[in-house]
């Protein structure tokens, strides 16, 4: 089977775009939950997090449908869930206990939370405050046991083959899933688990978009859906900049809705069109970029820390030495844990000393 490159660049290239808004993220000033703490009193370079949050995760998870759909191809049932649960649910449960207990250690003390917690508790606290990023992970392992569910109901592919014949008018109809998605199952308080438009997406991509067909479709219109895309998003910075773009009233309307699909359609379409193609450090970050996904961002949380805490910068510098120190740290994190016995497995799901590549 001929590998669809672009879709991997596209996911490493979400991943690196996840660590830079993170940066943005702990210094945000919209009172998001969770952050360091804002820089200065009006802080435009807040946009940055209204333009790419209502469609990087979406994108993520849609990728990962297309690619389950490759991966089942040549995978049972039972090889899928064992080799999903070693990279994803051992990571994102075993792994906060290994090594995400640290973010929540230090979440703790800042937040003045650790004296008030009895001693023999704190720890299972401090991992499960670990979580951070993990929930993606969590949520991706959730899916894919589902989708051998949904498989099973679905095991003659009728209704994968008809998808196979949505046209341009139905792709962009998925849409109106996307939003339906994204009413429902919501967790309160952390929205960052939104079962509903995550598990479209996911689905989407399994049923839709792995696809040859679809993909060309979706390439076609791909110069029209980035000026849509680029118009809708400076729209929506523009109508929603100064309101916390995290709450159920944004997430859910029609206009983050809109602007998210066309977001996606277009970064798909374009990546087909531009970027199917491969190279030594795309090779690279193809294979690392789900374990520098995992270690990120405890770099980007004591790095954020140490620069409002340690030295008195302008705030440009502190934003670019931030983003390079996450960009380039990471990897090197990665690149430690990747090579520490059990750890690694712990950590980062790998058996080996090998990053894990593959779909």
């Amino acid at each position: 089977m001929k590998r669809n490159y672009y879709l991997d660049n596209i996911r490493w290239a979400t991943v690196l775009l996840v660590l830079v808004y993170h940066v943005f993220y702990l210094f945000n000033n919209v009172g998001i939950f969770g952050g360091i703490g804002a820089l200065s009193d009006v802080q435009y370079q807040d946009a940055m997090m209204y333009f790419v949050y209502p469609w990087f995760m979406v994108l993520l998870f849609l990728i990962a449908g297309i690619c389950s759909r490759y991966a089942l191809q040549h995978r049972s049932h039972k090889q899928f869930i064992r080799e999903r649960t070693a990279k994803l649910l051992v990571p994102s449960t075993v792994g906060l206990f290994v090594f995400h207990w640290i973010a929540g250690c230090f979440y703790l003390k800042i937040g003045g939370a650790w004296e008030l917690i009895p001693v023999w508790i704190r720890y299972p606290i401090m991992a499960v405050s670990g979580i951070g990023p993990l929930w993606f992970i969590q949520l991706l392992w959730l899916f894919s046991i589902l989708l051998v569910l949904v498989r099973k109901m679905d095991a003659k592919d009728t209704l994968w083959k008809c998808c196979g014949k949505a046209n341009t008018v139905v792709i962009l109809l998925c849409g109106v899933l996307i939003w339906g998605g994204a009413q429902v199952l919501n967790m309160p308080v952390i929205t960052t688990y939104r079962f509903g438009i995550y598990f479209t997406a996911y689905l989407l991509g399994y049923f839709v978009f792995s696809h040859d067909a679809v993909q060309d479709k979706v390439e076609r219109v791909h110069i029209p859906m980035l000026i849509i895309a680029v118009l809708l998003g400076g729209g929506y910075v523009w109508y929603y900049f100064g309101q916390n773009y995290t709450e159920a009233s944004c997430l859910k309307s029609v206009f983050t809705n809109v602007y998210l699909w066309a977001a996606v359609l277009a970064i798909l379409g374009c990546g087909k069109a531009w970027g199917n193609r491969t190279s030594p450090f795309a090779a690279y970050m193809t294979k690392a970029s789900f374990g520098i996904y995992i270690v990120h961002y405890m770099v980007a949380l004591f790095t954020c820390w140490g620069l409002t805490r340690c030295v008195q910068l302008p705030i440009p510098v502190v934003y670019l030495i931030a983003c390079a120190s996450v960009l380039v740290l990471s990897p090197a994190l990665y690149e430690i844990i990747r090579r520490i016995p059990v750890v690694r497995y712990c950590v980062l799901g790998i058996r080996r000393s090998r990053p894990a590549g593959g779909r």
